[in-house]
C-alpha cells in the first residue's frame, strides 16, 4: 500500500510538456478583456488545420472527411472565423455528437494515432505501426489504413498522406501549395521490403550522405519524420511542417486522463497560466481566491528505492535524484477558499486531495486551453462535460471562443445535447458534426449543414433527440 502511494504521489501526467462570461463587477470584467488582448497580441502567422479525411482505421471503414472548413455562413465571423489564405475560412471550433460506440472518440484518435506515430522511433523493425484497420469485414483487416491532413504552418497549405498496414508504411507524402496545384516535397514507398524516401530536388537540397542517413534510419515500420529527427541535417520547408506536428497538435484529453498534474507543474512556473486559471475559477464561482503550488521534498525508505528505479512510470531525472541522495520531488497545491458567515469574511486553505472533482477536472482542462491559446495549437477533449456542471461546460466554450484574435483550434466531442440550442448564440452551424454507426458496423461522419430547412426548426435540441439528424441510441421507450 505504502509503495502504490509513493507512486501515485511521484508519477507526473507528462502528456502536455515541451510545450469568458462578462462579469458583473466591472473590474474582473476589465482583467478579463486585458488578457484576451495580450493573447490576440502575441501571434505570428497562420497555423491550422483544414481537413482530415481517414480510411480503414477503427470503425471508419469507408473514407470520411472532417473539416474546420467555414462555410460562407458570416456568424461570429470575427472571432470564430479565420482567413488564413484569400478565400479559405477555418473555423477554431467544432463538437461532435453521436450515441455510445459510434465512433465519435475514434476521430480524434486517429489525429492521437497521427501525432503519436510521427515521431516514435522504432527500435525493432519487426514492431508494429499500430494502426488499427476496421475489424467488422473480412477483407479490412489486411487492407491498409489511409489518412489525409490537410493544414496551414505561418500561412503556407501542407498536404500529408500517409497509407500503412500493420507491419509497414506503403506511402508517405508531404506537400506544400506554392500555386493551385500542390508540390512534392519528399515521397517514400517500399521497394524488396525497404523503405525508400525520395527528395524533390527542385525544392529540397540535401546532401547525398543526408539523403541515405535518413534512408538507413527509416525503418519501414516508422514515419519520415521518426528518422528525420535523428539526422543532423536542415530542411526548412519539411521542418516547419514537422515542428507544427510537434509542437501545435496536443495530445487528447480524454475522461480520465489526469490533467491536474499537468497544471500543478505548468503553475508551479508559468505566473501567466496562474492568473489565468484563477481568473477563471473566480468567475466561474469556485469561491477560490488563491492557488498555492510548491516543490517539496520527500526521503524514500531504502527498502523501496529499487521498486522506484525498476519503474517505467518514473522519470530518468527522477531516478538520478533518487539514486543521489535518496528523495524524490513533488509538487503540492492548496486552494484558498474565502467564505461569508456571520462572523464575516473568512479565508480558508484547503489542500488539493480534498477539493471536488469538478475543481480538479476544470484546472486541469483549462490549463490544456491556456497552452493551445498560447500555441496556436490544436487541442482535443473527449466528453468535455465529465465531472463539469453544464452550466460550466457551457462557460469554458465561451471562454474559449470568444479570445479574439486568437487561431488555437477546438475540437471535442459530447452527449450533453443543450448546447444545440445555443447555435447561432454561441456556436456556428459548421462548427457541429455527428456520427453513426451504419448496418455494417462502420462510423459514418457527417456535419449539421448537410441538412436542409435549419432556419425553420425551432429548437435543435429537440429535433436532435427526435432523431432527425440521427447520431442518437436506436433505444424503444
Amino acid at each position: 500500500m505504502f509503495t502504490k502511494t509513493i507512486l501515485k504521489l511521484f508519477i507526473f501526467n507528462s502528456i502536455f510538456k515541451n510545450s469568458c462570461l462578462c462579469s458583473k463587477n466591472k473590474n474582473k470584467t476589465n482583467i478579463v478583456r486585458v488578457f484576451i488582448v495580450t493573447f490576440a497580441n502575441s501571434k505570428s502567422q497562420t497555423t491550422m488545420i483544414q481537413e482530415l479525411k481517414i480510411t480503414n482505421f477503427l470503425s471508419f471503414k469507408e473514407e470520411v472527411t472532417f473539416s474546420f472548413e467555414a462555410t460562407k455562413d458570416t456568424t461570429f465571423e470575427d472571432y470564430q472565423i479565420v482567413e488564413v489564405a484569400p478565400g479559405v475560412r477555418l473555423l477554431r471550433f467544432a463538437m461532435i455528437y453521436g450515441a455510445n460506440a459510434s465512433g465519435k472518440s475514434n476521430l480524434l484518435y486517429a489525429i492521437q494515432f497521427l501525432r503519436d506515430f510521427w515521431f516514435d522511433v522504432k527500435k525493432n523493425i519487426n514492431d508494429e505501426t499500430e494502426t488499427v484497420p476496421f475489424k467488422l469485414d473480412k477483407a479490412t483487416p489486411t487492407q491498409p489504413s489511409v489518412f489525409s491532413l490537410k493544414f496551414y504552418v505561418e500561412g503556407v497549405k501542407y498536404w500529408y498522406y500517409l497509407e500503412l498496414d500493420e507491419h509497414k508504411v506503403i506511402n508517405e507524402k508531404l506537400y506544400f501549395y506554392n500555386s493551385v496545384q500542390p508540390t512534392l516535397l519528399f515521397d517514400r514507398g517500399v521497394e524488396s521490403n525497404i523503405s525508400v524516401v525520395n527528395f524533390n530536388s527542385s525544392v529540397v537540397k540535401i546532401s547525398s550522405v543526408a539523403k541515405e542517413e535518413i534512408n538507413i534510419k527509416c525503418l519501414p515500420n516508422m514515419s519520415f519524420f521518426a528518422a528525420r529527427n535523428q539526422v543532423n541535417v536542415l530542411l526548412p520547408r519539411i521542418d516547419a511542417a514537422r515542428d507544427w506536428m510537434k509542437q501545435q497538435t496536443l495530445p487528447v484529453i480524454a475522461p480520465k486522463t489526469n490533467m491536474f498534474e499537468f497544471a500543478e507543474e505548468e503553475i508551479q512556473k508559468n505566473k501567466k497560466l496562474k492568473s489565468y486559471i484563477l481568473e477563471f475559477i473566480k468567475e466561474a464561482d469556485f469561491n477560490i481566491t488563491a492557488i498555492d503550488t510548491r516543490i517539496e521534498k520527500q526521503n524514500i525508505p531504502p527498502e523501496f528505492i529499487d521498486v522506484f528505479l525498476k519503474s517505467e512510470k518514473i522519470s530518468e531525472d527522477q531516478k538520478e535524484q533518487l539514486r543521489t541522495d535518496n528523495s524524490l520531488t513533488n509538487i503540492r497545491t492548496d486552494f484558498e477558499h474565502t467564505v461569508i458567515n456571520d462572523r464575516g469574511v473568512e479565508k480558508y486553505i484547503i489542500s488539493e486531495g480534498l477539493q471536488s472533482d469538478g475543481t480538479r477536472q476544470i484546472t486541469g482542462l483549462e490549463a490544456g486551453i491556456f497552452t493551445a491559446l498560447q500555441k496556436d495549437a490544436l487541442l482535443i477533449v473527449d466528453e468535455i462535460e465529465a465531472s463539469l456542471h453544464p452550466q460550466l461546460v457551457f462557460y469554458v466554450l465561451k471562454n474559449f471562443l470568444e479570445q479574439k484574435g486568437n487561431r488555437a483550434q477546438l475540437l471535442i466531442t459530447t452527449h450533453y445535447d443543450p448546447l444545440l440550442n445555443e447555435v447561432d448564440e454561441l456556436f456556428r452551424k459548421d462548427s457541429v458534426w455527428f456520427t453513426e454507426k451504419n448496418q455494417a458496423g462502420a462510423t459514418e461522419l457527417y456535419s449539421l449543414v448537410e441538412f436542409s430547412g435549419l432556419n425553420r426548426i425551432s429548437s435543435l435540441q429537440k429535433a436532435y433527440r427526435q432523431g432527425r439528424f440521427g447520431a442518437i441510441p436506436q433505444i424503444n421507450l
